[in-house]
């Protein structure tokens, strides 16, 4: 079986974990407290992050090159499209959320909030939370925008864009920190995503000291 060190409410683990899923990989779960640099994680990662998997009798990090490794070996369902230009979006959208949004939205209110606590680094930083609380509206517009003009993020398939995408934001819906009303486009996707079965084991996620909002595990929110 395979093995996945990860952390729960990291977007990068969660977009690997529902890579697994949807392609009906059973995983075992080892929970990594990454930041305490245990001698035997660092010799899994010298690098220090999560998620780590376990596949194939290989030890694999960096969640965008792991996912494209359960592609190419288990290329059903496809989570990337045959058309090379088609893929070239879906990269550059997974690029846009664990890049840019990572940088503007997740690190300014998750780890803040969240992160912070865990690793015992002091309180949150009222200025990255405010900035982080102003970026999130131009994302969630964004996400409006491209949803206006396909079924899906990168088109009208379900892809790992999606994917990268809901990692994000299940990861700060966890704390309250989305504002589904602002869009029923992006509402109505994330609805979508949120109801496959791929998805379930993040809806169990629970974090010490920070329980979920009570919509967080309605499919129906």
């Amino acid at each position: 079986m395979a093995r996945l060190f990860h952390v729960p409410l990291s977007p990068f683990c969660r977009k690997v974990r529902l890579s697994l899923a949807e392609k009906k990989i059973e995983v075992e779960l080892v929970e990594e407290r990454y930041w305490e640099q245990d001698p035997d994680f660092m010799r899994r990662n010298p690098a220090g992050k999560v998620p780590v998997l376990r596949l194939d009798g290989i030890m694999m990090s960096e969640s965008a090159a792991i996912c494209e490794y359960i592609e190419e070996t288990r290329p059903e369902p496809s989570l990337l499209p045959q058309d090379p230009l088609q893929r070239l979006e879906v990269r550059r959208l997974v690029s846009w959320f664990d890049d840019k949004f990572h940088r503007e939205v997740t690190s300014k209110l998750l780890y803040e909030r969240v992160n912070k606590k865990m690793m015992k680094q002091g309180y949150p930083d009222s200025t990255n939370v405010k900035a982080g609380a102003k970026a999130i509206k131009y994302h969630l517009d964004y996400m409006a925008w491209l949803l206006d003009h396909r079924r899906w993020l990168a088109g009208d398939n379900m892809t790992l864009a999606d994917f990268a995408a809901a990692a994000h934001l299940s990861s700060l819906d966890y704390i309250s920190d989305v504002d589904w009303n602002r869009s029923d486009a992006v509402k109505d996707w994330y609805a979508k995503i949120k109801s496959r079965p791929a998805f379930r084991a993040l809806l169990a996620d629970q974090v010490s000291g920070f329980p979920p909002p009570r919509h967080y595990n309605d499919l129906d929110f």
